[in-house]
Protein backbone atom coordinates (compact mmCIF):
# COMPACT_ATOMS: atom_id res chain seq x y z
CA UNK A 1 0.00 0.00 0.00
CA UNK A 2 2.60 2.26 0.80
CA UNK A 3 4.86 1.23 -1.81
CA UNK A 4 7.86 0.70 -0.26
CA UNK A 5 10.67 -2.02 -0.58
CA UNK A 6 10.62 -4.85 1.91
CA UNK A 7 13.75 -7.08 3.13
CA UNK A 8 12.32 -10.00 5.26
CA UNK A 9 15.57 -11.96 6.29
CA UNK A 10 13.46 -15.57 7.59
CA UNK A 11 15.92 -15.84 10.55
CA UNK A 12 14.75 -17.76 12.58
CA UNK A 13 12.76 -19.68 9.92
CA UNK A 14 9.25 -20.47 11.05
CA UNK A 15 6.41 -21.08 7.41
CA UNK A 16 5.38 -17.87 6.18
CA UNK A 17 1.88 -17.85 4.02
CA UNK A 18 1.58 -17.20 1.09
CA UNK A 19 -0.50 -13.97 1.54
CA UNK A 20 3.13 -12.30 3.13
CA UNK A 21 5.36 -13.51 1.14
CA UNK A 22 3.20 -11.64 -1.70
CA UNK A 23 4.26 -8.42 0.34
CA UNK A 24 7.96 -8.92 -0.03
CA UNK A 25 10.29 -7.16 -2.02
CA UNK A 26 13.33 -8.79 -1.05
CA UNK A 27 13.77 -12.76 0.45
CA UNK A 28 17.19 -13.51 1.76
CA UNK A 29 17.34 -16.69 3.03
CA UNK A 30 20.17 -18.99 3.83
CA UNK A 31 20.15 -22.39 2.64
CA UNK A 32 18.75 -23.79 5.75
CA UNK A 33 16.31 -20.93 5.56
CA UNK A 34 14.88 -21.85 2.18
CA UNK A 35 14.75 -25.45 2.82
CA UNK A 36 12.25 -24.88 5.47
CA UNK A 37 10.47 -22.53 3.49
CA UNK A 38 9.79 -24.49 0.59
CA UNK A 39 10.77 -28.12 1.56
CA UNK A 40 13.13 -28.57 -1.02
CA UNK A 41 16.91 -29.13 0.85
CA UNK A 42 18.92 -26.85 -0.35
CA UNK A 43 22.71 -28.28 -0.61
CA UNK A 44 24.10 -26.71 -4.29
CA UNK A 45 23.06 -23.91 -6.42
CA UNK A 46 20.95 -25.97 -8.53
CA UNK A 47 18.28 -26.34 -5.84
CA UNK A 48 18.89 -23.50 -4.50
CA UNK A 49 17.48 -22.39 -8.07
CA UNK A 50 14.59 -24.31 -7.13
CA UNK A 51 14.05 -23.38 -3.86
CA UNK A 52 13.90 -19.61 -5.39
CA UNK A 53 12.17 -20.27 -8.17
CA UNK A 54 8.96 -21.69 -5.82
CA UNK A 55 9.09 -18.60 -3.86
CA UNK A 56 8.68 -16.29 -6.52
CA UNK A 57 5.89 -18.40 -7.49
CA UNK A 58 4.74 -17.88 -3.91
CA UNK A 59 4.74 -14.34 -4.55
CA UNK A 60 7.85 -13.18 -3.85
CA UNK A 61 9.09 -10.54 -6.50
CA UNK A 62 13.30 -11.09 -5.28
CA UNK A 63 14.51 -14.16 -4.01
CA UNK A 64 18.22 -14.03 -2.74
CA UNK A 65 19.98 -16.68 -1.04
CA UNK A 66 22.80 -16.34 1.04
CA UNK A 67 25.48 -19.82 0.04
CA UNK A 68 28.22 -19.12 2.52
CA UNK A 69 31.55 -19.18 0.76
CA UNK A 70 29.53 -19.88 -2.52
CA UNK A 71 27.78 -16.34 -2.62
CA UNK A 72 24.73 -15.09 -2.96
CA UNK A 73 21.71 -16.47 -5.30
CA UNK A 74 19.74 -13.75 -6.94
CA UNK A 75 17.00 -14.53 -9.15
CA UNK A 76 13.99 -12.16 -9.98
CA UNK A 77 12.07 -12.24 -13.09
CA UNK A 78 14.65 -10.55 -15.22
CA UNK A 79 17.60 -12.36 -13.47
CA UNK A 80 19.05 -14.88 -12.42
CA UNK A 81 22.59 -15.26 -11.42
CA UNK A 82 25.13 -16.29 -8.82
CA UNK A 83 27.20 -13.00 -7.18
CA UNK A 84 30.59 -14.44 -5.69
CA UNK A 85 31.22 -14.65 -2.38
CA UNK A 86 34.59 -12.90 -1.29
CA UNK A 87 37.35 -14.96 -0.06
CA UNK A 88 38.42 -14.33 3.02
CA UNK A 89 39.63 -16.68 6.02
CA UNK A 90 36.37 -17.11 8.38
CA UNK A 91 37.02 -16.34 12.23
CA UNK A 92 33.32 -16.15 13.24
CA UNK A 93 29.67 -16.60 11.25
CA UNK A 94 27.91 -15.26 14.41
CA UNK A 95 26.89 -11.95 12.23
CA UNK A 96 27.18 -12.96 8.78
CA UNK A 97 23.09 -13.02 7.90
CA UNK A 98 22.81 -9.86 9.57
CA UNK A 99 25.98 -8.20 8.19
CA UNK A 100 24.74 -9.35 4.72
CA UNK A 101 21.31 -8.12 5.29
CA UNK A 102 22.69 -4.63 6.66
CA UNK A 103 24.72 -4.12 4.14
CA UNK A 104 21.71 -4.87 1.38
CA UNK A 105 19.66 -2.33 2.59
CA UNK A 106 22.03 0.30 3.11
CA UNK A 107 23.30 -0.46 -0.46
CA UNK A 108 19.71 -0.60 -1.94
CA UNK A 109 18.88 2.48 0.46
CA UNK A 110 21.57 4.58 -1.63
CA UNK A 111 20.25 2.96 -4.96
CA UNK A 112 22.91 0.98 -6.14
CA UNK A 113 21.86 -1.44 -8.85
CA UNK A 114 20.44 -5.14 -7.36
CA UNK A 115 23.41 -7.09 -8.49
CA UNK A 116 26.24 -4.18 -6.88
CA UNK A 117 23.79 -3.89 -3.75
CA UNK A 118 24.58 -8.19 -3.51
CA UNK A 119 27.86 -7.58 -4.09
CA UNK A 120 28.45 -5.23 -1.45
CA UNK A 121 26.09 -7.21 0.93
CA UNK A 122 29.09 -9.83 0.16
CA UNK A 123 31.47 -7.88 1.22
CA UNK A 124 29.94 -6.48 4.11
CA UNK A 125 29.05 -10.31 5.58
CA UNK A 126 33.03 -11.23 4.38
CA UNK A 127 34.03 -8.28 6.63
CA UNK A 128 31.84 -9.75 9.50
CA UNK A 129 33.35 -12.97 9.83
CA UNK A 130 37.21 -12.11 9.88
CA UNK A 131 36.37 -10.82 13.74
CA UNK A 132 34.99 -12.25 16.65
CA UNK A 133 31.80 -11.45 18.21
CA UNK A 134 28.44 -10.09 16.61
CA UNK A 135 28.53 -6.07 17.02
CA UNK A 136 32.35 -5.89 16.39
CA UNK A 137 32.31 -7.54 13.04
CA UNK A 138 29.70 -4.87 11.99
CA UNK A 139 32.25 -2.40 9.57
CA UNK A 140 32.50 1.34 9.62
CA UNK A 141 31.77 2.80 5.90
CA UNK A 142 35.55 3.69 6.27
CA UNK A 143 37.02 -0.02 7.94
CA UNK A 144 34.62 -1.53 4.36
CA UNK A 145 36.87 0.97 2.06
CA UNK A 146 40.00 -0.57 3.45
CA UNK A 147 38.39 -4.21 3.34
CA UNK A 148 37.67 -3.70 -0.40
CA UNK A 149 40.80 -2.43 -1.08
CA UNK A 150 42.73 -5.35 0.47
CA UNK A 151 40.26 -7.92 -0.61
CA UNK A 152 39.80 -6.42 -4.40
Amino acid sequence: EAEVSVILNPAPAVPLPDELLGKISYLTPNESEASLLTGITVTDESSARAAARQLLARGVRCVIITLGAKGALVIDYRRDVLVPAYKVEAKDTTAAGDAFNGGLACALARGMALEDAVREANLVGAFSVTRLGAQPSLPTAEELRQFAAAVG
